[in-house]
């Protein structure tokens, strides 16, 4: 190619923003691949196993965001044991020294320190961003931390995390000079909140556009928060329980009035179902809903809820609102383009959950749909052949049947044929979960059909090593494997090793695969990780035994070989 100067290069480069495109155009020659690496600061690292963050910043010295995720998928579910690994204090130790100028870090299942929190917050003078998502070992002395020393602190999202409340005052820690949060949620966090310091922080942060507050800030405070920040975007509410009649739910209703940039709303964890009136003015606008921690939301006050918010194009809901009121989803929502049903104690309010019928009317009434997680009681062919047909623009598709072999609700058969119209008809699904009584013929479909698929997640299904091998040979663009329970052995592990080169991991449980052929894999593939997770053997597994079938087994593919920190029910091969 002719001559082009660097810094045009490089401006050309910030226009590629996708990991993937980056990449691609790190490989065209010498000249782009250094460029590219001078001028990539967004890492995202989907095993922190895979690579070493020595090796990391090597590759990229001017990093400034990184996304790193520590445990399988599988640990949502409970089957990956509490202390496997997953320390972020070597990644935070190592951009310490080499990468002052830092500020974003995303971490997601992942064991998070308040020695870790400590070093991170006093090593980068512009750090910015920290959002912890399903992890687990720190405090809010950690927290403390952060707010103390992150001057410059704009984002502090917490989602699903563990963490120990040690009673101290950690809202307090940001000091009166940071008027810098654009984002803040502690929704997950279970202790107290010290009021007055929560509101002095919202009043003096004018940029604040996301708040989420954990179960004890209450109706009150709410009020007096949303008068002092109407510029709010995203919110979500703690205790939602008052007396309709009183002075402060007038003043609520009031401050709700003024907010009229809310697009998204969440929370109620606690709620008294006669207050919701008071958010009615806020639903015309609202893009984004989410009530899957609002068990007290049901019945004719959610369908009521449900008929303010026309704009809706993500919700979360529990499993209790019932076919019915799916259906005044579907008559309602007509720009939804994700759904998540999720799955509750359904008994304690008499309703029934949500069925095949719930998701048809969805089908029917959302054409936008592309995204959906759905908990039912039971499905059927005919029901999903139905849900192919009306939204074939399907990226997402994570289905999960209670009884996880039930078969077809009225034939009794397989769901095969409704998982394949799935595959079929979705060219673009990009993640499958399925569930229910299925057989070797659903996976020969997803081998021939589902060419962009990225993540498959299996259990209790198919019959033969046949079935794996369909999917491994099929899916040229599969990323994740995630088996459990399924009949599949050394044959289907074996088949392909390749594969799992161009893979970034593979999970078998409670599956029919030997140690001997797990420690082929192994010697054949020495790029690969291939663990032997066993708790009940901890410090006594036989790995003289070739023939003992694994309980579980965790291959991924790794640049700087076994890792260090394996506890003793770990063995790496």
């Amino acid at each position: 190619m002719n001559y082009c100067p660097d810094e045009v290069l490089e401006h050309i480069f910030n226009f590629i923003t996708t990991n993937q495109d980056r990449n691609s155009a790190s490989l065209v020659c010498k000249t782009w691949y250094r460029i590219e690496r001078e001028s990539r600061s967004r890492v995202f690292i989907g095993n922190c196993y895979a690579i070493s963050p020595e090796r990391l910043l090597r590759r990229f010295p001017r990093l400034r965001a990184l996304t790193l995720k520590g445990k399988p998928h599988f640990a949502d579910f409970n089957l990956v044991p509490h202390d496997w690994g997953g320390n972020v204090y070597p990644w935070i130790k190592a951009l310490a020294k080499d990468c002052p100028s830092f500020e974003e870090l995303r971490l997601k299942r992942m064991i998070v320190t308040d020695e870790s929190l400590e070093l991170l917050s006093k090593s980068f003078v512009h750090f910015k961003s920290l959002i912890l998502v399903s992890c687990e070992g720190f405090t809010t002395n950690g927290l403390a931390a952060i707010a103390s020393n992150c001057r410059y602190l704009q984002e502090l999202d917490l989602q699903e995390n563990e963490v120990s409340d040690r009673k101290g005052r950690w809202l307090g820690c940001f000091p009166e000079s940071c008027t810098s949060l654009v984002s803040l949620n502690f929704a997950c966090l279970k202790g107290e909140v010290n009021l007055d310091l929560l509101e002095r922080l919202v009043a003096r942060s004018p940029n604040l556009r996301t708040l989420r507050l954990n179960h004890a800030v209450p109706f009150e405070t709410l009020q007096r928060i949303l008068s002092k920040a109407p510029q709010l975007e995203d919110l979500g509410t703690g205790s939602f329980v008052h007396d309709p009649k009183s002075e402060t739910y007038n003043k609520l209703k009031e401050a709700i009035s003024k907010c009229e940039s809310i697009k998204s709303l969440s929370g109620f964890l606690e709620v008294a179902a006669h207050c919701l009136p008071a958010i009615y003015p806020l639903c015309s606008n609202l893009t984004t809903l989410n009530l899957s921690y609002a068990p007290g939301i049901y019945g004719f006050e959610l369908t009521q809820l449900i008929l303010h918010c026309k704009k809706l194009q993500r919700l979360w809901i529990l499993d209790y609102i019932g076919d019915k009121g799916l259906a005044l989803v579907a008559d309602t929502c007509k720009e939804l383009e994700e759904l998540r049903v999720f799955p509750s104690d359904i008994y304690a309010h008499g309703d029934a959950a949500v069925t095949e019928e719930g998701l048809i009317a969805i089908s029917n009434g959302c054409p936008k749909l592309n995204s959906i997680l759905y908990f039912c009681q039971q499905m059927t062919n005919a029901g999903l052949i139905t849900v192919a047909k009306n939204c074939p623009n399907f990226i997402r598709f994570r289905l999960c049947i209670l009884d996880p072999i039930k078969p077809d609700a009225v034939t009794g058969e397989p769901l095969d044929e409704g998982f394949g119209a799935i595959v079929r008809s979705c060219k673009h699904l990009r993640r499958l979960s399925i569930s229910g009584l299925l057989t070797d013929k659903v996976f020969l479909y997803i081998g021939n059909y589902a060419k962009q698929l990225e993540m498959l997640s299996v259990a209790f299904a198919g019959e033969r090593d046949i079935a794996m091998i369909n999917v491994l040979s099929g899916c040229n663009k599969l990323r994740k494997l995630e088996i459990r329970d399924c009949p599949f052995g050394n044959a289907a592990l074996l088949a392909d090793m390749g594969k799992y080169l161009t893979m970034r991991s593979l999970w078998m449980s409670s599956c029919r695969v030997t140690l001997g052929a797990c420690k082929l894999v192994a010697r054949t593939m020495p790029q690969l990780n291939v663990e032997i997770i066993d708790e009940d053997e901890q410090g006594g597994f036989d790995l003289n035994d070739d023939n003992k079938e694994v309980e579980k087994m965790y291959l991924y593919r790794t640049l700087v070989g076994p890792r260090k920190d394996t506890p003793e029910f770990v063995w790496t091969l």
